[in-house]
Order: structure tokens, then C-alpha cells, then sequence
């Protein structure tokens, strides 16, 4: 275990500011709004503030009031958040964030979840500061590997988990691994996928599942599943590139804007660390586990399905056994940003008071 700070050169900071500088911009076809991608005019004001608003040294000097580590396993550097609680006795936690998030995502959860928990919140590698992956390999199952290996070379032999999007995938895997550790998993929106159509459902369920089929907005996982060393030479050396590809999902999956400086946070630390292709080769190499069928976890499960998920009880309880399920109606496929202390009241009714 190394302790880490992040330190991103001034030449960095410089040249990224350039090349926002030196965008060529793309035209738009008149009043296509959203039908077609992210807007032109949203981009562009987002672009301005990142090249002449936004401080991020002042947001690195707020990352780096958590306590940070590095350290190597299964051969690949895992960089992760550890926030211990003042209470000893506190429950181990371990959050997993997906993309287009980072540890970025849980900023404002991190505090207040450490006032009951130990918290150790891991970039996946491919993300962030885990920097790019060296190896073919890294699917959602290996990342949960690499967390139970984490939580064990932490010292913690008990201990829960909560993930969000591929986190939501992660953290359900890692209780599969070590059942006789974790003491519960928690997510937020879906906890497993229709396998087959499903008849019954509510009205407010069918509209999720038609979301989730909608091929409209799957184009971005289409092509990451596919083709992600193409797509990274765009967003790779464009900024505006990247942005655009994340800030789309930000416009999307929300129901409460995000703050738009903790935004620019988490497309800078992409655009900084370079991890534009390897975050987007999770896609690929996950490809064949997607909605597939897995072992029944008798692990206890928690859902907290916010505005816009999947998140249908009878799904989730075809393979996990879920004890808590809670919906609300506000936020979206962000709450640590979006509405962080309903996601907080949330974690802590399922761990505190019913495990």
C-alpha cells in the first residue's frame, strides 16, 4: 500500500486549455435539440467554463482532502479513497462507482457515510487514477476479484458493499465471491436484467423496461462493447471529445442537475489520466456477461431505485435475496450527485437498521 496524491502537472493543465482553445467545432441541424446527440450549445458553454471558469487545482486540492492509496493486484495498479470513520467499531464499506462515473462521483457522500463507516471507495482499473489496463481480461468478474483481495489486504473481514451502474454489477459479484465476508450488498438502480419478457408488470415497471430496451440511448454501450480502440483516438485527443461523450449521460440519466464544477471533476480526471479507451474496453470485455443468468446470492441485497432505472422487484429477487427495496421520485442514475443524502439515508437504513 502506497499513499497517493494527485499531483497533475501544470504542462497538463496548460495544454488542455489549449486545445479547448483550438476547438473545431461541429455544426448542428436547426432545432434537433436532443434527437441526435448532446446539443451543439450546451457543449460549447461547458467548454468555456472548462477552459475559463473552472479551477482544477482547487478541485484536486478537494480530492486530495481524502485520504488516497495505490497499490498492485492481479498485476494491475488499484487506486482507491479510504476514509476511516471516527467509530472503531464502525462497518467496513466498499463503493463502487461505474461509467461514466469515478470516485469523483461519491465526493459528497464520502463524509457523511463516514460518520458510520469505514469507507473504501476503489477506482476500477481502466478508470481514473487505477490508470489504463495492460491486459486483455479485466471484465466485471476480475474487478470483483480484485475487491475482495482489497478488503482483505485492508484488514477487513466483515464488511459490506455498494455499487452504481457497473458498480451495481460489481458489488452483487463480490458478495458471490465472498459470501462469508460481506454482510450485505447495496445499489442503486437495477439489480439484474430481464432475461425473458416479463407480463404483470405495473405500469411504472413497464416504462422502465422500455426504457432499458430503447436502442435510441444504447448506441454509446454498442459501440464501447465493440469498438472501443476506435472510439479512443477521438476522445483520447480531443477534450471536447470526451466531454461531450460524459456529459451526454449527464444530460440523459439525470433527474437533478449535477453541480456543473464536480461534473468538469470527473471529465478531467479522464481526460488527465488518459483512461478515455481503457474505461470503455469494460464494455467490451464484459460484453458476454451483460443480462446474463447468475448463482441465486443468498446475501442479503438492497435496492434504492431512483428516477429513471430499471430497478423491477422481480428481477432483482430471480437471483438475490433482496431485504430492502426502496423507490423515490427524485433524482436519477447519479444520486451520490444528484440527491447524495437521500442515497446516504438509504445505505445507512439498510445497513444500520435492518443487518
Amino acid at each position: 500500500m502506497k499513499p497517493f496524491r494527485i499531483e497533475i502537472p501544470e504542462a497538463d493543465i496548460i495544454d488542455l486549455r489549449d486545445r479547448l482553445a483550438r476547438t473545431r467545432w461541429t455544426d448542428e441541424l436547426p432545432e434537433a435539440g436532443r434527437s441526435y446527440g448532446v446539443p451543439l450549445a450546451y457543449v460549447r458553454e461547458l467548454a468555456e467554463h472548462w477552459r475559463d471558469g473552472y479551477d482544477w487545482r482547487a478541485h484536486e486540492a478537494a480530492l486530495n482532502g481524502f485520504p488516497q492509496f495505490t497499490t498492485e493486484i492481479d498485476g494491475q495498479n488499484v487506486h482507491f479513497v479510504h476514509v476511516r470513520s471516527a467509530n472503531p467499531d464502525a462497518i467496513p464499506l466498499l463503493v463502487t462507482h461505474g461509467w461514466p462515473g469515478s470516485v469523483v462521483e461519491f465526493q459528497r457522500v464520502l463524509g457523511p457515510l463516514s460518520e458510520d463507516f469505514h469507507v473504501v471507495a476503489p477506482s476500477i482499473p481502466g478508470f481514473g487514477f487505477s490508470g489504463p489496463t495492460r491486459e486483455q481480461g479485466w471484465d466485471l468478474d476480475r474487478v470483483a476479484r480484485a475487491w475482495a483481495v482489497l478488503m482483505e489486504r485492508l484488514g477487513y473481514d466483515r464488511y459490506g458493499v455498494h455499487g452504481t451502474d457497473s458498480g451495481a454489477v460489481i458489488s452483487p459479484e463480490v458478495g458471490r465471491i465472498a459470501p462469508e465476508r460481506v454482510v450485505g450488498v447495496h445499489v442503486n438502480g437495477a439489480l439484474g436484467f430481464p432475461a425473458e419478457p416479463l407480463a404483470g408488470l405495473t405500469e411504472i415497471e413497464e416504462a422502465r423496461v422500455a426504457k432499458y430496451q430503447d436502442m435510441d440511448g444504447s448506441g454509446y454501450a454498442m459501440i464501447q462493447s465493440t469498438r472501443p480502440q476506435t472510439l479512443a483516438y477521438g476522445l483520447h485527443d480531443s477534450p471536447v471529445g470526451q466531454l461531450a461523450w460524459i456529459a451526454e449521460k449527464f444530460v440523459e440519466w439525470t433527474g437533478v442537475e449535477v453541480d456543473r464544477d464536480q461534473l468538469l471533476t470527473n471529465v478531467s480526471v479522464y481526460w488527465f489520466t488518459g483512461t478515455a479507451g481503457s474505461s470503455a474496453r469494460l464494455y467490451r470485455e464484459s460484453a458476454k456477461a451483460w443480462g446474463s443468468q447468475s448463482t441465486y446470492s443468498a446475501v442479503p441485497h438492497g435496492v434504492a431505485v431512483f428516477p429513471g432505472d430499471l430497478g423491477v422487484r422481480r428481477v432483482a429477487e430471480r437471483d438475490h435475496n433482496v431485504v430492502h427495496w426502496a423507490e423515490y421520485d427524485r433524482g436519477g442514475h447519479f444520486p451520490a450527485m444528484e440527491v447524495p443524502e437521500l442515497l446516504v439515508s438509504d445505505i445507512r437504513e439498510f445497513f444500520l437498521k435492518r443487518l
